[in-house]
């Protein structure tokens, strides 16, 4: 559900102040706990840190993100896998098909050599 248009969009206060009358080269990394702050045209240029729970990203704030929450660019959890038999055999061949390329690609070159 969106927020009225009444209301405008939220962004922190204390954000706001950081960002206010500064500009994004001078300023370093900005960090920052306010994940639920839309980011506002303001904010282009700077380099947001921003908690995902355990450390801050850095998150360099783009024409595209305007509009967006900040944290929507700081993933709070890590992805690390589908799993299961499949997907193993599945990564088996692939590591199978890389060392016979490696292969195939040492055998020309070392006979070649042996040739002249």
């Amino acid at each position: 559900m969106s927020r009225s248009l009444k209301k405008g969009p939220f962004v922190d206060v204390k954000l706001l102040k950081k960002v206010k009358d500064k500009k994004p080269a001078s300023t370093g990394v900005i960090n920052t706990w306010a994940r639920r702050s839309q980011v506002s045209p303001e904010m282009v240029g700077f380099t947001f840190g921003v908690h995902n729970g355990k450390s801050h990203i850095d998150v360099l704030v783009s024409e595209e993100m305007v509009g967006h929450r900040l944290g929507e660019f700081s993933p709070t959890k890590k992805f690390l896998r589908h799993g299961g038999k499949m997907q193993k055999e599945m990564e088996a061949k692939k590591q199978e098909a890389e060392i016979a390329a490696a292969q195939a690609a040492k055998a020309p070159a070392a006979a070649a050599p042996a040739a002249k």
